[in-house]
């Protein structure tokens, strides 16, 4: 068990350069006299937490809680404003400022109603949107825009705490299901000066969409971005801040695909007004340049390469930085000469390259990793790559453990990773995937995880990503729209049964396994005719979607009212009997995300059925099973099940 023990220990965890390092040694000075700091940090869900955050007055050398003006312990999401005199913060369902010069703090909203929440991310939105901080301070520091939610129609679910009570305590939050009352969102901006809150027209029909971005342009516009609640449509408003009128800048519409908003992400505002935008509409993800109307002006990185980061423009040479994936396990850096049009490859080894640049773009560091290489930073400067750190000893205490590195392969159009111990003629099989829309788990990364433990224990691994992953264009990504689970089925199958062909796997004694969307596929695949697999593991397994959050599972399912017949097909409820083959299903019971009543109403269909399976749970833990010794106690219950059903 030794590598299982490393690898949860994180004992071949890789050295990273922090933000403020890499800003050492880009030269990029942070001015100011105050800065913030926080510790204490209490999750609350997969990205939010609240913290003691403090104020660092480097003048007077002073260090005050933020938030003691208004008698608070922890806060969430402080942002310093930036002329450096006010720092935004959440408490609860409220937004304050501390003001510097005086120190003093305000409320910038009152809401009573917990149901009411402003500028912070509801359970939906953080876990769906990737963000905690719905607000953001405009280039002057006049004013703070937000978004504001109000919860009060979205329904409530509950589960229980079981550990040290003698009675079960009830936890809740407001969770939209599928085809569910979502939460009603507008966008407002306060006024610093007056303390007025006025609110954007972007949504006078009070439609149901989402606003999980805003951006401020210049000192009085609010740049706002707009989802309908099928996300077949993004719309970026920009708005006046003062007089509130808003116009649609820019807009994507799709009948036959979802629509990401998150390229939105990666735009970059030119100091002349124009833009350059990444979008997909072309069936890959491009860069284009949009002039100042918000008309395209012209594609600048060619078709059949998704492009998967704009990092910088340099204004003096007209060039552009980017990352793309000239293969779907790779990524490069790229210059791009927008006047001549020419294109150069600033990396070359293969694997995972990345780069934060300085505000220039003269000078940026770069992060490469591969299989058999772990971080490795480089000042990238005049063409040329510096060696900042190798992380040298981590590498070196992986290679001890004599462990095979994986082998890349194509499986028909598949892309899959293959990893075998060195001895042993006929060896068991693991498939391992996430299967899930526009993802990837098959990547030239330094990635050592439970796969490795498994080949030690005398397994060979097989990683797949099926159709509907990431980085091999559009249509590919949207492979599985409307009908999540068959198609990835489908791959599953026919990746484990070619591999099965070589003659130093014994296709006899094959198992699956996955974690979260994962798991459903893992367990749908079991249900499906014919397929090779003696056992599986679903861990936090998602067995319906009407059951599962509406952000995610309309994105890809649109909602229940108008695909019911592809929610009824991709329901695990009614494939119970067709289950075969011996499954083990982990879940936490505190699990926010994928909550534990998807297992229950599973287990009492494959009960009905009379299917034979086995379980474990986690008391009180969530999607992620780290509470306590729960993760090591999971890693060997699942090792001690494929020893009992694929050894014996």
């Amino acid at each position: 068990m030794g590598v299982l023990t490393g690898i949860l220990s994180g004992e071949y965890k890789a050295n990273t350069l922090s933000v403020a390092e890499q800003d050492s040694i880009l030269g990029i000075e942070v001015t100011g006299r105050y800065r913030l700091e926080k510790e204490n940090e209490q999750q609350i869900f997969r990205h939010s937490e609240v913290a003691d955050w403090f104020i660092i007055d480097t003048m007077r050398h002073t260090r005050k809680q933020l938030g003691a003006g208004l008698g608070f312990g922890p806060v969430r999401d402080a942002v310093l404003s930036p002329n450096g005199r006010y720092v935004a913060f959440a408490k609860d369902n409220n937004l304050y400022i501390h003001k510097l010069d005086f120190g003093t703090e305000i409320a910038v909203t009152k809401n009573e109603n917990t149901d009411i929440i402003s500028g912070v991310a509801d359970w939906l939105y953080e876990e769906e949107f990737g963000t905690t901080a719905l607000f953001a301070w405009s280039p002057d520091s006049k004013m703070l825009a937000f978004v504001k939610l109000d919860e009060t129609e979205v329904p409530t679910f509950s589960w229980d705490v079981y550990a040290d009570t003698q009675y079960p305590k009830a936890e809740s939050l407001r969770y939209p299901k599928a085809g569910c009352a979502n939460a009603k969102a507008s966008v407002c901006v306060y006024d610093v000066a007056t303390k007025g809150i006025l609110t954007m027209q972007v949504n006078k029909e009070n439609a149901d969409v989402y606003f999980p971005r805003l951006k401020w342009y210049n000192e009085s516009t609010l740049f706002v971005v707009r989802v309908n609640r099928d996300q077949t449509k993004m719309e970026v408003f920009s708005c006046n801040a003062k007089s509130t009128v808003a116009y649609p800048w820019y807009r994507e519409e799709s009948k036959q695909y979802f629509v990401d908003y998150s390229l939105f992400d990666e735009w970059l505002w030119l100091s002349d007004g124009r833009m350059i935008v990444l979008n997909e509409q072309s069936g890959w993800r491009q860069a284009y340049l949009y002039g100042t109307d918000g008309i395209k002006i012209r594609a600048l990185t060619p078709e059949g390469i998704d492009v998967t980061a704009l990092y910088a423009f340099n204004e003096k040479s007209q060039t552009l930085y980017y990352q793309a994936a000239p293969t779907p396990a790779t990524r490069q850096i790229y210059a791009l000469n927008s006047k001549k049009g020419d294109i150069t490859q600033l990396t070359k080894d293969e694997g995972m390259w990345s780069a934060r640049f300085d505000k220039e773009a003269n000078k940026a560091v770069f992060c490469y990793q591969s299989f058999e290489t772990p971080n490795t930073y480089y000042l990238y400067s005049k063409n040329k790559l510096e060696l900042i750190e190798d992380n040298k000893e981590v590498r070196e205490a992986w290679q001890a453990n004599g462990l095979p590195e994986p082998q890349m392969l194509n499986i028909n159009g598949l892309e899959a990773m293959f990893l075998s111990p060195k001895t042993l003629s006929s060896k068991p099989l693991i498939v391992m995937h996430y299967s899930g829309p526009a993802s990837q788990r098959v990547l030239n990364r330094w990635r050592k995880r439970f796969e490795y433990a498994l080949v030690e224990e005398g397994y060979a691994v097989l990683i797949v990503d099926t159709r509907g992953s990431d980085c091999k264009g559009r249509a590919w990504r949207n492979e599985t729209y409307m009908q999540l689970g068959q198609k990835e089925a489908e791959d599953l199958i026919m990746a484990a049964n070619e591999i099965a062909k070589r003659d130093d796997i014994d296709g006899e004694h094959m198992a699956i396994m996955g974690w979260s969307y994962g798991g459903y596929e893992t367990l749908y695949t079991m249900s499906t005719k014919g397929h090779p697999f003696k056992a599986g593991v679903a861990i936090a397994p998602v067995t319906d979607w009407k059951l599962y959050d509406s952000a995610y599972t309309e994105r890809y399912m649109r909602r229940p009212q108008v695909n019911d017949r592809g929610y009824e097909a991709a329901s695990l409820l009614n494939k119970a009997a067709d289950l075969t083959g011996n499954v083990l299903i982990i879940h936490g019971t505190a699990d926010d995300n994928v909550h534990v009543q998807h297992t229950m109403q599973y287990i009492h269909a494959l009960v009905e059925a009379d299917k034979q399976f086995e379980m474990q749970l986690y008391p009180d833990d969530n999607h992620f099973l780290r509470k306590g010794n729960n993760a090591a106690h999971m890693h060997n219950r699942i090792l001690n099940f494929l020893q009992n059903n694929l050894k014996q």
